[in-house]
């Protein structure tokens, strides 16, 4: 499975169980322009119970491998479960809406889109920016910084300064802004 297909595939299982959800990490950054090399999807979801165990009735019907009990798991602790194509190497990390200010905001925030021809919701640039500093802040990662440094380039005085000004600091990733030269941006 291509990762529009799979993308359209589980776009359709979301959007009939109800789910609403938003298309995150390095495939939006890559929407909003900054563009690298990736095997997975991650993809906010905010479901409820039964909508969460039919996503996942919905996928397993598609032949991709999904566990219900890392889903059920993921709701329960606000956490992620994959779903893996296992044709194609693809993976999917869905993940659940954390109830925190800021993902609460960022979900508030999401924009309609079209990516590879597929009607979806997408976090902002701002949004995708301020994950991605919180993702290096946790595993110290060069590449979501290079993520960052990357749509600081494609949106340089396009940004909503002061949103992520709050944020940053907010959630404390001055350090990760800072080493990537946002306060220069």
């Amino acid at each position: 499975m291509t990762v529009a297909a799979l993308l359209r595939s589980l776009v359709g299982a979301l959007d009939a169980a109800g789910i609403p959800f938003m298309l995150t990490g390095s495939l939006a950054a890559a929407f909003h322009g900054a563009g690298r090399a990736t095997m997975d999807i991650d993809v906010v979801i905010d479901p409820t119970a039964a909508q969460l165990r039919a996503v996942v009735r919905a996928l397993a019907d598609t032949g991709v491998y999904v566990s219900l009990e890392a889903a059920e798991e993921a709701l329960e602790q606000r956490s992620m479960f994959n779903v893996i194509d296992t044709n194609s190497g693809w993976k999917v990390d869905l993940i659940v809406r954390k109830t925190r200010a800021f993902s609460e905001t960022e979900f508030a925030r999401r924009q309609e889109a079209e990516y590879e021809e597929c009607p979806l919701w997408v976090a902002t640039v701002e949004d995708i920016i301020i994950a991605k500093l919180e993702w290096a802040k946790l595993g110290a990662s060069a590449r979501q910084l290079e993520d960052v440094a990357a749509l600081l380039r494609v949106h340089a005085g396009q940004l909503d300064s002061t949103y992520l000004e709050h944020w940053i600091g907010e959630l404390d990733v001055t350090a990760q802004w800072d080493e990537v030269g946002g306060a220069h941006s």
